[in-house]
């Protein structure tokens, strides 16, 4: 696909639609939306601009339709499969300005929400009134919530509450020829016709682009526990999870962390946490509801498999304080791995009870390729993300070699029935992998979907696959 150049005409046009203060044109004011999240790359767009309105969004994208020029829907910038990168420069549609929490309607256990809204902000409000918003990414505290739609992003508390997918009831969305639509309805069943808003949900932006949302929610626990579980050995932590399961009791959450992510936290953020000489892997288990006896109760049992399977230590978090400074360790694992290295996270989702042979397999292929790697994610789920760390890899067999034993990886994902990306997406970074996974068939269809949205490719382009990419 050739695409046009935003000439001073059309820079003109765009400042008539959402006034000069909404457009950014210099470098370094463009500087923060070249980038998100995803490693250290790097890509300017021609122009950003700032709506504040589906109207203007409308406007834009007829623009830049009529003219075959790329954009790009960005939202906080938190993403780590580089889906917000503007990759073939053009126009990127920033929604910082779409901000607003509409409406909390507490008869009907629902909200109406813009895209830019941050995560914890509204997780916030709801819980002011008893309700729970259960989608918390680790970087809730800065994502919006519209990016955590275009990605299918979840968090620790998928495990008993569901994914994003369960609490997304309707969108307002904007398509690439500057129609606006409803995707379905604001209801708990829905069987009118193709689901849209479920085709929406983790489509990256490609398809179009969200400036309504519209979400269910559900009262609040009133209680919850928090123990940290400490194991000699990956196996064994990982081993434990599927057992809890099948003892009968569903956690709020269940996390894995290598010792690793937890030294390096530790260093990083000050965080004090008696750490053994043989603790090799930690589990991080919550478990809520509304009484505090049945909750007691669940803590036991789960303790009890705990230690069949080899748990030398569970510590109790006795107080808020305690629980925060817990979670804090796992939430801020990430950041504190990308301080330490140069790094690439995988985002791999398998069954849960494959996860022992998941982790050995990844401390196998690292050996192999001569990279080291440290593991944490929501065990609970599958879904462990694998940080690869370059540590004494050369450049060269980090820009050549290192590329082989990412495709090992989810060639093992994929053959363990899992699939590459739990919650990141495909974005960029991931899309040559896909077609270890999908079938030209698949490709196929995706292709067909996305002409029928977008005819000329100028939503998101290079995203999720290319247009005449196929399986091999």
């Amino acid at each position: 696909m050739v695409y046009n150049k935003i000439t001073h005409e059309i820079l003109a046009v765009i400042k008539q639609i959402v006034g000069d203060e909404a457009v950014v044109t210099g470098k370094n004011g463009m500087e923060k939306y070249s980038h998100d999240e995803t490693e250290d790359l790097r890509y300017y767009p021609e122009v950003v601009v700032k709506p504040k309105s589906a109207g203007e969004v409308s406007a834009l994208l007829k623009l830049c339709n009529e003219q075959l020029i790329p954009v790009t829907p960005r939202g906080a910038g938190t993403g780590l499969s580089g889906g917000a990168l503007p990759v073939m420069g053009g126009l990127v549609i920033a929604l910082e300005r779409l901000n607003k929490i509409l409406a909390i309607d507490e008869q009907n256990l629902q909200a109406i929400v813009e895209p830019g809204v941050i995560t914890e902000e509204f997780m916030n409000q709801v819980a002011a009134k008893g309700l729970l918003y259960p989608i918390d990414p680790a970087s809730k505290g800065s994502c919006f919530i519209g990016g955590n739609v275009a990605h299918g992003s979840g968090g620790p508390r998928v495990v008993k509450y569901g994914t994003i997918r369960e609490y997304i009831l309707n969108l307002e969305l904007v398509l690439p020829s500057g129609e606006v639509i409803w995707t379905g309805a604001n209801t708990l069943k829905y069987a009118s016709g193709y689901n849209l808003t479920q085709l929406i949900i983790g489509s990256e932006g490609t398809l179009g682009i969200v400036t309504k949302i519209v979400v269910k929610l559900i009262p609040a626990p009133t209680a919850d526990a928090l123990m940290m579980a400490s194991f000699s050995s990956n196996d064994e932590a990982c081993a434990a999870v599927s057992a809890i399961f099948r003892a009968g009791i569903v956690p709020s959450a269940l996390e894995f962390m290598e010792r690793k992510g937890v030294e390096w936290v530790m260093e990083k953020d000050a965080i004090v946490f008696d750490l053994k000489d043989n603790d090799a892997a930690f589990l991080l288990i919550e478990v809520d509801g509304n009484n505090q006896e049945v909750i007691f109760a669940d803590c036991e049992r789960i303790n009890q498999v705990l230690e069949e399977f080899g748990c030398t230590n569970v510590l109790f978090a006795e107080s808020a304080a305690q629980k925060e400074e817990l979670w804090r360790i796992r939430r801020t694992m990430g950041v504190s791995v990308k301080s330490n290295s140069v790094y690439k996270e995988e985002d791999t989702v398998v069954p849960r009870a494959a996860l022992p042979q998941l982790i050995k397999g990844v401390k196998s292929i690292g050996a192999k390729y001569g990279f080291e790697s440290v593991c944490y994610g929501h065990a609970g789920d599958g879904n462990l993300h694998v940080n690869i760390i370059k540590a004494t890899m050369s450049d060269d067999d980090w820009n050549h070699k290192l590329k082989d034993g990412i495709r090992e990886l989810f060639e093992l994902t994929v053959a363990l029935g899992g699939t590459l990306s739990g919650e990141h997406g495909i974005g960029l970074v991931q899309k040559e992998f896909m077609s270890i996974k999908y079938s030209p068939v698949h490709f196929q269809l995706w292709r067909g979907i996305k002409g029928v949205f977008d005819p000329f490719y100028i939503l998101n382009p290079g995203k999720i696959f290319d247009n005449n990419q196929t399986a091999q």
